[in-house]
């Protein structure tokens, strides 16, 4: 009789044959997967790590954003930020000149998914996204990822620089495989997109994610406002139900220019504006009579990156602190 371990290496090499199938039937080479598959095996850790994750229950208390933006926007991590904005300066302005997306978003970025490079996984991509897809509870995500990363070796990405976070981001943006298949950019011109290893692969790669994700030339992503106490928020709440990221998307008002939120009193608490007719929805992170927000469509484009306001606003705010 075979023991549980040994039933469970059996049950997920015939998962991989599985895999093995589908993936010959999208293109990938025979010989390809004849070298990776066999090599791959199940990673408990991995598992135990996405189990560990919050589950954000729809009931459960917001916390303030407050002491998130204290943690993750610390005076080493702005001056990290300027130093890799002056080191990069020369890309940077090549990357806005092209694409529109300004050089301390795409720092932003850097610093808030690898601090600035110095930390990008040490996980097997291919083994952690087969131990998801195995495992089944977000199989339709996992399995997608692990024919991408199949494909991604296929081409000629060695396997041995595929690592990552346990989820399968990888590189200096994180990228999922199927992100990277999709939008990750040669930066450098030598060909090849090492979002790994090149600094400028990965800033072309940033801002033509936001490029595909509608990133708006010349727009500010937002700006700190004050509320006056007399503003009428349930006049202004939105009344469109979110079909994507609820929690995140419900919490904004209903879009108005920005000539008419300073007719409700709704100020620039800063000496950074928006044009009169921009479009902005209002968010108070930290509820009403503290620091709050109006927040153009660009914002909407850093939720693409990661759909929650407070890594939004942290992008937003970490940029602003950059470019100062």
């Amino acid at each position: 009789m075979q023991s549980a371990s040994a039933q469970s290496a059996t049950s997920f090499a015939s998962y991989m044959q599985q895999v093995r199938g589908k993936a010959l039937k999208e293109g990938v080479r025979a010989q390809t997967l004849d070298r990776v598959l066999p090599g791959l095996s199940y990673n408990p850790k991995v598992i135990r790590l996405d189990q560990s994750q919050p589950g954000g229950s729809p009931n459960s208390a917001i916390p303030p954003f407050a002491p998130y933006q204290k943690r993750h926007i610390t005076a080493q991590r702005i001056k990290n930020g300027k130093r890799a904005y002056q080191r990069l300066m020369s890309k940077l302005i090549d990357v806005e000149r092209e694409t529109g997306v300004p050089g301390p978003i795409i720092m932003s970025i850097y610093g808030k998914e690898t601090n600035y490079g110095s930390y990008m996984g040490d996980f097997d991509i291919p083994r952690s996204l087969a131990t998801l897809a195995y495992e089944g509870r977000r199989r339709s995500l996992f399995e997608g990822e692990l024919l991408a990363v199949l494909k991604l070796i296929d081409s000629g990405v060695p396997q041995s620089a595929l690592k990552g976070s346990w989820a399968g981001a990888m590189g200096k943006p994180q990228f999922l495989p199927s992100v990277y298949l999709r939008l990750a950019k040669d930066g450098s011109g030598d060909g090849y997109a090492d979002i790994w290893n090149s600094e400028y692969d990965a800033v072309a790669s940033i801002a033509n994610y936001f490029v595909n994700s509608g990133w708006r030339r010349g727009e500010p992503w937002g700006i700190p406002v004050n509320v006056p106490s007399s503003l009428n928020r349930s006049a202004v709440a939105s009344k469109i139900v979110p079909t994507r990221c609820p929690r995140v998307f419900g919490r904004h008002s209903q879009w108005k220019s920005m000539t008419e939120w300073r007719a409700l009193g709704v100020a620039p608490a800063t000496g950074k504006t928006l044009d009169g007719n921009t479009m902005a929805t209002l968010l108070e992170p930290d509820g009403a009579g503290r620091r709050a927000y109006l927040l153009t469509g660009n914002y909407r484009v850093i939720l693409d990156y990661n759909c929650s306001n407070f890594y939004g606003l942290a992008v937003g705010l970490l940029a602003d602190e950059i470019r100062s």
